[in-house]
């Protein structure tokens, strides 16, 4: 198997100094969540944690966030910022984790066929656990989704094709599609976009995974265009895979161009999005993220850079939850949140959320763990003179091209 072993040392490698520096990059007291425990049945022996903001009211959405490799619930929840924008738009979120005992990177195990059938191993876990989330705080069964980065990403996709009933939508960020290895050898060529299926048997694997007869769920799909980990191959299949389960042609229908990053849309027949791809150019592997940045949901932005959270000037958790619908979920109101997370003070005098439009301009420099992405947000409301001076000026100085 040709350079294999060359991956083993690499991921080897990537295992010990991810986990020192993960270590090192979660701050005490860092910890938002909660065990959940006696959630069921539990074959694939995961742990759950989960994060419930004060005064969420009944019939709240929640959120299903699943760590990549050497990885945390914590670590990731910190990295990527969902608990933080949990408090400003009112969902809940669980955050399966994998044992060491299971893999001993902490990766969920997308590749083993028992880990991902419907009823079965790590995916059945999964699914107890959300069933015992929504009864225990009557969370709404209709607005359920799923998002996951790298191995969490391919076992976020094995969810979605094994539990189409259960989510409304899934993002998945530098993952591998559904049912396309089944060993451990399998699972690197996979990585490396060796062997893919082609398209009709790609979208056979997602609709032959359970009964379902509705719609599938909508599906978003992030990579980094340099990702050496992951190969941006598995984004094309993964469009192939989700296009096919949504009976889609291979042409898309609107794209968004910026700079050289490219949003392409696949809407369904009702004009429902229900196919989303991201690639950002420059980036590795990892999840998006922009902490720092002022949006319109986080004035202070979102998430922490550290190991396969990369600050590229763009939050994926923020798009994701505007994929989701999430930011029309109903905010919380900011008196009932304030005890409970800063983010909450900022969210009182935010309005309605419209889209924005994400400009995202060619980097400097492209590095694997930590590209330089300029990224240029434009609210769609309000004074936007001293905002857009403060932006473009702010972009230039980091380009190089002002002092």
């Amino acid at each position: 198997m040709p350079h294999l072993s060359d991956t083993i040392l690499r991921l080897r490698s990537f295992r010990a100094a991810a986990a020192k520096n993960m270590m090192n990059s979660v701050p005490p007291g860092a910890d938002r969540l909660t065990d959940l425990r006696d959630f069921g049945a539990n074959p694939g022996e995961l742990a759950a944690r989960l994060y419930r903001p004060r005064g969420l009211p009944a019939g709240a959405p929640l959120v299903v966030v699943l760590h990549g490799c050497t990885q945390t619930a914590v670590g990731y929840d910190h990295g990527s910022g969902w608990t933080k924008l949990a408090d400003t738009l009112g969902f809940a979120v669980l955050f399966p984790e994998q044992r060491r005992g299971n893999n001993p990177n902490l990766c969920f195990n997308w590749f083993n066929p028992g880990d991902i059938a419907r009823g079965q191993g790590e995916a059945a876990s999964i699914k107890s656990m959300i069933d015992k989330a929504l009864a225990l705080h009557k969370l709404d069964k209709a607005r359920v989704y799923v998002t996951g980065l790298s191995a969490g990403g391919a076992m976020a996709a094995a969810l979605l094709a094994a539990y189409p009933d259960v989510f409304a939508a899934g993002a998945v960020i530098a993952g591998v599609p559904f049912g396309v290895a089944t060993t451990v050898p399998q699972a690197f060529e996979r990585m490396r976009g060796q062997g893919l299926p082609d398209a009709a048997v790609l979208g056979s694997l997602a609709r032959g995974a359970s009964s379902h007869a509705g719609p599938a769920p909508a599906v978003q799909i992030w990579h980094g265009e340099a990702d050496a980990t992951v190969s941006p191959a598995n984004a094309d299949a993964l469009l192939a895979q989700w296009r096919g389960a949504h009976n889609l042609p291979a042409r898309h229908s609107r794209t968004q161009t910026q700079g050289t990053a490219r949003r392409r849309q696949w809407l369904d027949e009702t004009g429902r999005v229900a196919v989303e791809d991201i690639r950002i150019p420059g980036m590795g592997h990892g999840t998006p993220i922009a902490p720092g940045a002022r949006t319109e949901l986080a004035d202070d932005g979102l998430g922490a850079a550290m190991p396969f959270m990369l600050d590229v000037g763009v939050s994926s958790t923020e798009e994701i939850a505007r994929f989701f619908g999430l930011t029309q979920a109903g905010r919380i109101a900011a008196p009932a949140m304030a005890a409970a997370s800063p983010a909450a003070k900022a969210a009182k005098a935010l309005a309605p959320v419209k889209p924005s439009r994400i400009d995202i301009l060619p980097p400097p420099r492209a590095e694997m763990f930590t590209p330089q992405i300029e990224v240029k947000i434009t609210p769609p409301h309000g004074n936007l003179g001293p905002y857009i001076k403060h932006v473009i000026e702010d972009a230039l100085r980091k380009a190089g091209l002002m002092r």
